[in-house]
């Protein structure tokens, strides 16, 4: 055997081993499938979840003293006899008579009302607890539509992670979508 001829067999066995090394990693120098479909845009889908708590306050409650003489008498008994007293310092004779009785009727009324006055704003103050439930909000990622584009064709799908600029293809040209998992250090 010359050696041009050992030469020539040695470059041959050694580009033989190297395109089966390569077709082996799944790399073919004369594939045109595509590898990666390229990300056109990429949604964040979302849902707002609403959670329900309790809320409470103390808030200032005016309460009405109980009345004890509802009909306000003893108003009017010490109005009519203070009118009646004023009354009769007016007049002489029978006019003295008329103003006692008309004194006594006017402070009668006024007692009534006076008393009627004072009972209404006979009031006390206590302190209670006022709940309401209200609704706290917050947004959780459902998930994510992503547009691609594999050469000239277009698709969509939906990921539970975010994908990078370019999504995997496997040999039959599906995509790739597993999440990545991160390599411990």
């Amino acid at each position: 055997m010359n050696k041009s001829m050992l030469i020539g067999i040695g470059f041959g066995i050694t580009i033989a081993l190297g395109i089966t090394a390569i077709a082996s990693d799944g790399i073919s120098l004369f594939s045109t499938q595509p590898k990666y479909a390229e990300v056109v845009s990429v949604t964040p889908v979302k849902e707002t979840i609403k959670t329900p708590r309790k809320e409470c306050q103390d808030v200032a409650v005016i309460h009405k003293e109980p009345v004890k003489d509802q009909h306000q008498i003893a108003g009017s008994i010490l109005g009519a006899v203070a009118g009646g007293v004023l009354g009769h310092q007016f007049g002489g004779g029978h006019g003295k008579q008329l103003a006692t009785i008309a004194g006594a009727a006017a402070g009668g009324y006024t007692g009534h009302e006076v008393q009627g006055h004072l009972q209404n704003s006979d009031t006390y103050t206590t302190t209670e607890k006022r709940c309401k439930t209200v609704q706290d909000s917050s947004e959780e990622i459902l998930g994510y539509d992503v547009a691609y584009k594999i050469g000239d064709k277009t698709g969509n799908i939906r990921m539970d992670h975010q994908p990078e600029k370019q999504i995997p293809l496997d040999d039959k040209g599906q995509l790739i979508v597993a999440a990545p998992t991160t390599q411990p250090k």
